[in-house]
Formats: C-alpha cells, structure tokens, sequence
C-alpha cells in the first residue's frame, strides 16, 4: 500500500470519501475538502484512483475501495483520528489521578505529599496539554467541513 503518497491535499480527499460514505463527484470533493478548484479535486482524485483505494462508478462518481493505513492515525469509524489524541488520553487520566490524590492528601493528615509529586503533576498537566492541543490541529487538519 502507498499510504506514504497520502499526505496534505490528497489526504484531505481521501478521508473526505471515507467520511462521505457514499459516492461523491468532482465538485462534492471540491466543497467538501475545501479545495481551490475541480481540476485540483481531479488530480487528487486520479491520484487516489492510481494508489487503488477509490474507483468510479457507473455513474462517473468516485466511491470508496480500500481503506488505507495512515501513519500516525488510527480509524475510528469513518474519522482519522490522530494517535496524538490518545496520548492526551492516556495523560488526562494520569492527571485526574494525580490530582485526585493531591486531594485526599487535604482530607488525610498522615497522607503527605511531596514537592516532588506537585512538580510530576504539573510535568503531567504540561503533558496533557501539549499533546491535546496538537492532535486537535491534526483532526481539524484532517477533518474539514463533511458532508451530512
């Protein structure tokens, strides 16, 4: 599989024909990837065509034949998501456990906690962000405007 060649516009179409669910045509690509013209849309789409992961219909529509494995990115459902998103997961749990035994140590008097552990929780809550922040600019990367 090339999925090395989906990147940038070309990707943009393809996970709008994954989204779409249903075949699309020129000008729906066009819109739907918010892409500048139909003859942009139709070199993705021939691109697409030539990786064999969408084909035309009878009708000259384009419908989805293969779904591809994108690095960095996992399927869910008919979205790309970014593995990012779920190490911003993994983080905001570690987090809410932190915290949460930040806060029994205010209810416990033998609990003590340490410097140490305030400075791992705040490393963790920088962490969480971080990883949060940039796999969401990747999903909206990804994801623009889908069809209903």
């Amino acid at each position: 599989m090339a999925s090395d060649e989906l990147e940038g516009n070309t990707l943009n179409v393809y996970t709008y024909i994954v989204h779409a669910n249903k075949p699309v045509g020129t000008r729906d690509v066009t819109r739907g990837a918010e892409l500048s013209s139909t003859s942009v849309a139709h070199r993705h789409l021939q691109k697409l065509e030539n990786l064999g992961l969408i084909e035309k219909n009878s009708y000259g529509d384009y419908i989805l034949k293969e779904k591809a494995t994108i690095n960095g990115h996992v399927w869910v459902g008919k979205n790309l998501v970014p593995r990012l998103m779920f190490y911003s997961f993994f983080f905001i749990g570690a987090f809410a456990a932190e915290v949460g035994i930040i806060l029994l140590g205010f209810l416990i008097k033998d609990l003590v906690i340490e410097i140490s552990f305030l400075f791992l929780t705040v490393m963790t809550a920088v962490a969480m962000i971080l990883f949060l922040f940039e796999g969401l600019a990747l999903y909206r990367k990804l994801n623009p405007k889908r069809p209903e």
